[in-house]
């Protein structure tokens, strides 16, 4: 009976060391995928995260691509860094730091119980980086006179030594009209409440002349009930509360789904964009046309049809006294990857080679000699870097 005995706890000795390895090797696993916590739990209620396959890939891309062709180099900071994937967050270079705010996955109910949070990361050089704001978007009992609702593909500026947040989406059931600014990306406080060009969502946003510009956009009955309309007006502000409606009508079509901004050579450029699918306007708009504007009244149509494909919810961005259109959806090809820039937006050059997957809604930043492009809707939170070889 003993020996029975002693045969069955070395048996149970044997079983729970195997089980303390496994589980010893799957934590090490999560923890080298970053955001701990989160994939444990997507792993275990079985939800939508990025597949192993998608990180295996990113980790099977050289460290450095080179482009001889125009002379610039790609390189991979990080497959995993230490936010949870997500698109359409804001982009701003502020304080030396790069910025990213809020966003969207409603994959991970842990960083984003709601869909979207109104969490703020910041990193000196996009290698590491560091939650300088807790997401407090987490409940039906939020108070958004004290904080802002957390929100993606909103407008987001620097205005007047602030970093500033211009309206948002639709996610909630309502239109978030609001604008919000901060001097550290902690603390930050309301502007205005009720915006004039409310509602409205997916519009473009730019800081020009001293204001900021709100452009285009529309409404969206799918998700608040109403009229859908689509925007090709223009409004201004020279301090983001008191606003005048610069145009009625630009002169291009009505459009939003634009990432980033372009002030370049003196102009205001709108480039591409689109609609996005409503009830009663079910077929998107898709353009690869190229407008500027010195005034907001008078738009030029510098060229009609790029010799990209045409697209939406790309980024548009200055870096290395160029144009830059970055990545973006069509609904023929789907996501892209593709790079183009140009000096005067009506010749252009693809920068071919681009390391990363088919993604849109990624967020781009510009810091001195160097673009980051950083997570998108692929729903990774990787960090590349594109600079000049020449340097």
């Amino acid at each position: 009976m003993s020996l029975v005995k002693d045969t069955y706890k070395n048996v149970r000795v044997v079983y729970l060391l195997v089980y303390a390895v496994g589980i010893t090797i799957l934590c090490l696993a999560l923890f080298a995928k970053g955001n701990f916590y989160t994939a444990i739990k997507n792993r275990l209620l079985d939800q939508v995260v990025t597949s192993s396959a998608e990180m295996e890939s990113c980790h099977k891309v050289p460290d450095l691509i080179v482009n001889t062709e125009y002379g610039y180099t790609w390189e991979k900071f990080t497959c995993a860094a230490e936010f949870a994937p997500r698109d359409g967050a804001g982009a701003l270079v502020y304080d030396d730091s790069l910025r990213l705010i809020g966003g969207w996955n409603p994959y991970d109910k842990n960083n984003f119980p709601r869909i979207t949070n109104n969490e703020v990361w910041s990193s000196l050089n996009g290698l590491r980086w560091r939650r300088t704001k807790e997401n407090t978007f987490v409940s039906t009992s939020f108070d958004a006179t004290v904080d802002w609702e957390g929100r993606h593909t909103a407008g987001y500026v620097l205005f007047r030594n602030e970093m500033c947040i211009v309206g948002g989406d639709p996610n909630q059931g309502h239109y978030q009209n609001d604008v919000w600014c901060s001097a550290d990306g902690d603390t930050w406080k309301m502007i205005d409440s009720d915006v004039p060009w409310a509602p409205r969502a997916l519009h473009i946003t730019m800081v020009y002349d001293n204001k900021i510009w709100v452009i285009g956009g529309q409404t969206l009955s799918q998700l608040v009930p109403g009229v859908d309309t689509l925007y090709s007006d223009i409004w201004s502000s020279s301090n983001g509360r008191d606003w005048v409606q610069v145009s009625t009508e630009a002169g291009f079509p009505p459009r939003g789904m634009i990432g980033g901004s372009v002030v370049y050579d003196g102009y205001m450029w709108i480039i591409g964009g689109g609609t996005y699918d409503t009830p009663s306007k079910p077929e998107r708009a898709f353009y690869n046309d190229v407008w500027r504007s010195k005034d907001g009244v008078y738009w030029e149509l510098v060229l009609n049809n790029a010799p990209w494909d045409p697209r939406q919810y790309h980024n548009i961005v200055v870096f290395d006294n160029r144009i830059w259109v970055i990545e973006g959806y069509n609904e023929d090809s789907g996501n892209r990857n593709d790079v183009w820039f140009s000096e005067n937006g009506i010749e252009w050059n693809e920068l071919k080679g681009s390391p990363w997957r088919e993604w849109h809604a990624s967020s781009v930043f510009v810091k001195g000699d160097s673009l980051y492009v950083v997570a998108g809707n692929n729903m990774e939170s990787d960090v590349w870097v594109l600079y000049s070889s020449l340097d």
